[in-house]
């Protein structure tokens, strides 16, 4: 049950968010393109960062460079 604490735990790195153009879900409202978000958790798919709403957030990783 890792991702009750990823609030809580050190920054890997910091990501640039390049787009928000998804084809499927509007990620626009809680990313933002030019944008450094704290990436918390990472997958082969996903990285979960602290995204505009203040919580984690789960988003493919073509949204991002880094």
């Amino acid at each position: 049950m890792i991702h009750l604490e990823w609030t809580n735990r050190e920054t890997i790195r910091e990501i640039k968010c390049v787009h928000t153009d998804a084809k499927k879900y509007m990620v626009n409202r809680a990313l933002t393109a030019g944008k450094t978000y704290e990436l918390k958790n990472e997958t082969e798919e996903f990285y979960f960062v602290v995204d505009n709403t203040g919580k984690i957030g789960g988003y493919y990783k073509e949204y991002f460079e880094g």
